[in-house]
């Protein structure tokens, strides 16, 4: 899928919001890394990616080229600051209708609205792709991505107490969706 469009962020800066490409690989494979070190929150530790640049390139040309599934980078400064994007569930019929959400911003963005605009890309391109429905897992411990995702109308529809086993203990997580077509 394709997306291009510039926002304001809550300090008056702007940004631009597009769909990453092959050009991009090197700075998002880049940002994924310095993310998953800064944070807790995400699903793998740092060690634990073993994509090269070749194949985040493959899986961003991937992602261009589909018509269900889309990576957005979010540019400040012509940097890249964060990304999100969801893919189908599944391809069987039953649940189709269903997208998977993740995102990761940067912690020298967090709180600038970055968040919530790549939420907001992503729920737009969801519908245009026809989804009925976007989920995601977020740790309850988060509670400012938890009050982001109720801003823009996720509803909790259940909870993992032992959803991530982490090196220090036990993450519950927090299973939430957004009904597309209400």
């Amino acid at each position: 899928m394709q997306y291009e469009k510039e926002i304001v962020l809550n300090d008056g800066a702007k940004y631009l919001l597009r769909g990453a490409n092959e050009a991009d690989a090197a700075e998002v494979l880049h940002t994924f890394d310095l993310v998953h070190t800064e944070t807790d929150y995400l699903l793998t530790y740092p060690e634990e990616n073993s994509f090269t640049v070749q194949q985040e390139a493959n899986f961003l040309k991937a992602r261009n080229e589909s018509k269900n599934a889309i990576e957005i980078a979010a540019f400040v400064d012509g940097r890249i600051a964060g990304t999100a994007g969801f893919e189908q569930i599944g391809d069987k019929k039953k649940i189709r209708h269903r997208a998977d959400f993740g995102i990761a911003v940067e912690k020298a963005h967090w709180g600038r609205g970055i968040g919530k605009a790549l939420t907001l890309a992503c729920i737009e391109c969801a519908k245009q792709a026809g989804y009925l429905q976007i989920e995601l897992e977020v740790i309850a411990e988060n509670t400012s991505a938890v009050r982001l995702y109720e801003s823009v109308g996720f509803r909790e529809y259940g909870r993992n107490p032992r959803g991530f086993r982490t090196r220090n203990g036990w993450q519950t997580l927090i299973l939430m969706r957004l009904e597309l077509d209400s």
